[in-house]
């Protein structure tokens, strides 16, 4: 009878075999019965037995379940990280990135392309003195004119591109 109460109450069908099944070898599509069920990662809270199910369970299986389902805590969006003063940026700090200074740009046909040769000059859409374009990854974050340092080409950063502009020369 407690038998019976037991798999009533776990919802669970009869063991393969006993009492119930459909015939000697039947397999339960749910498995067998144990006390905790058939995917429990945590164990049996009690061991099985007549009285299996019976009564309250040990201190030390509440526990064990408790650990299993902590609740989980995330900060409010817009709150600053926790982590000592670092925030994510810090973690990409040290990534490279490419950056290219762009005199500007024009457009050929092929054959002008094959005629270049030592001594050709190639105009380009910009008139001497105007600013360059800082690029980084392929985007333009600054402007800046070019220097000579040491027999070096350089570029002296005159204009920090604003968050709209770079929205506007992406889409462009």
């Amino acid at each position: 009878m407690t038998d019976d109460l037991y798999v009533a109450d776990m919802g669970v069908g009869p063991e393969p075999g006993g009492a119930g099944s459909s015939g000697p070898g039947a397999v339960d599509p749910v498995g067998p019965a144990d006390p905790v069920g058939p995917a429990d990662p945590v164990g049996p809270a009690e061991p099985a037995g007549p009285d299996a199910g019976a009564g309250p369970p040990s201190e030390e299986s509440r526990r064990s379940l408790e650990r299993a389902f902590e609740r989980a805590e995330f900060a409010p969006f817009g709150e600053k990280p926790r982590q000592g003063g670092h925030s994510n940026i810090d973690l990409l700090l040290d990534v490279p990135l490419p950056i290219t200074v762009e005199l500007g740009r024009t457009s050929m046909t092929i054959r002008d392309i094959l005629d270049l040769g030592p001594g050709s000059v190639v105009e380009l859409d910009r008139v001497a003195g105007e600013p360059v374009d800082i690029l980084v990854n392929g985007k333009l974050v600054a402007r800046g004119e070019v220097v000579v340092i040491d027999e070096s080409f350089g570029v002296r950063v005159v204009d920090i591109v604003t968050p709209a502009e770079r929205l506007t020369s992406a889409k462009a």
